[in-house]
């Protein structure tokens, strides 16, 4: 079987990690993919943006499968085009990605099927938006509509923070913005859950808490995430069960009511209060950097559960994972998520002694000369897995250490809430 991952993050790098582990895959490729994948995977610089490109990429190489990683495509509707073709694709249609392409449809589904979230209004325009921002009770959380990369959400504790947040995003920091969402803040603890769904049935694929904040004890600016742990140490089954039973089995339904499936992973963003959940938003694909923290942990072969979700076959199934913890810190370059530093080398990477507990997924990076480069925000990820958190933790910035890249920063306090 020949498989396409199609994204160039540490969450593709560690999805063809997880798939290089079937023995039923003869070749594996990367598209544009990254530093990291160019050594299991063949990497094709295509543009993801260029349907006609990949449907043409992907007939030439007789590719049995595609999956796609990042959320921009599924957005825009590639999993229906390359449908048109007969292709075998991951991921869900475009009217099913409108649960993260758009937060208002999202919202809208939660009024209509009684969907725990926070209380919210919509406005289209500056001056509306700031009226109501002189009546409203702070802190106060304030959303771009549209995908914003991870970073659209301002939590804003005073009246001038909340005033910058809404200029920003009608100024188009995240791109054209026709609506804003203002919503109560929920007083909680946020956890990321996780489900694989064939369309028909839906299982769970993990829980994470990742960190958000770019500066240690969670200050600073959102970012696409420094870090993460999995489980989260809020799971436990009753918990479980409302999760399903009062936002994830709702949507579905919700998405059939609309006459679509879904198909793929869905992520849940909650907001945890008294182990009550309430929906933040919806991630239409793994998260990242959770996806990386996550895969690892699996035992069975992604290949045949990615196949079972595209054949109607998930109840087949049974997923297994190992019974240990995980921890994944996230080293950026220097500025980040501001102006960074990007084609820059990053040296040091034969010191790092990576035992079978530890995974390191490349994410902004490429390579140049047999010479691995910076090219986004995000370079690289480190994985741990051990039976204690704190096993993880030392394990990972152990090996932060034998890399000693100074042009790079992370935080030093990833998991802070579960090691003793």
């Amino acid at each position: 079987m020949k498989i396409c991952v199609l994204g160039s993050g540490g969450r593709e790098h560690a999805l063809c990690e997880a798939l290089n582990r079937s023995k039923k895959i003869v070749q594996l490729y990367c598209c544009p993919g990254n530093a990291g994948t160019a050594k299991i995977a063949k990497n094709y610089d295509l543009d993801l943006e260029k349907f006609e490109d990949v449907k043409n990429f992907i007939l030439k190489y007789k590719i049995d499968l595609v999956v796609v990683g990042p959320e921009k495509p599924l957005v825009d509707g590639l999993v229906d085009y390359l449908e048109q073709f007969n292709i075998k694709v991951f991921g869900p249609n475009k009217k099913a990605s409108q649960l993260e392409g758009s937060k208002i449809f999202t919202k809208k589904i939660c009024e209509k099927y009684k969907i725990p979230t926070a209380k919210f209004g919509i406005f289209e325009n500056e001056s509306d938006s700031k009226e109501f921002l002189k009546k409203s009770k702070y802190p106060i959380v304030i959303k771009a509509d549209n995908l914003a990369a991870g970073k659209g959400v301002y939590i804003c504790e005073k009246l001038s923070d909340a005033k910058n947040a809404v200029e920003e995003i009608f100024n188009g920091k995240f791109g054209y913005a026709k609506n804003i969402l203002i919503e109560e803040f929920i007083e909680g603890e946020e956890m990321s859950f996780f489900v694989i769904s064939d369309g028909v049935t839906i299982k769970n694929f993990g829980t994470a808490q990742d960190h958000k904040r770019v500066l240690e004890g969670d200050k600073g600016k959102n970012t696409g995430g420094m870090g993460a742990y999995s489980p989260s140490r809020l799971i436990n089954k009753d918990l479980e069960k409302k999760i399903l039973n009062k936002i994830i089995y709702p949507t579905i339904q919700a998405l059939k009511d609309l006459k679509t499936d879904y198909i793929g992973f869905l992520y849940a963003g909650l907001m945890i209060s008294k182990n009550e959940p309430y929906l933040i938003e919806y991630n239409v694909r793994m998260g990242d950097p959770e996806c990386q923290t996550i895969l690892p942990m699996l035992t069975n072969d992604l290949e045949e559960i990615l196949i079972a979700c595209c054949e109607k076959k998930l109840n087949q199934v049974n997923i297994e994972w190992k019974n240990k913890k995980s921890l994944c810190v996230v080293l950026c370059s220097k500025g980040y998520p501001e102006d960074y530093e990007k084609n820059i080398e990053i040296s040091g990477l034969t010191n790092i002694n990576l035992t079978k507990n530890d995974y390191l997924f490349h994410a902004g990076t490429f390579e140049k000369n047999q010479k691995t480069y910076v090219s986004g925000g995000r370079v690289l990820n480190f994985v741990s897995l051990g039976l204690s958190f704190l096993e993880c933790k030392n394990n990972v910035y152990n090996r932060l250490k034998e890399l000693n890249w100074t042009k790079g920063f992370y935080r030093k306090d990833i998991g802070h809430k579960v090691v003793e």
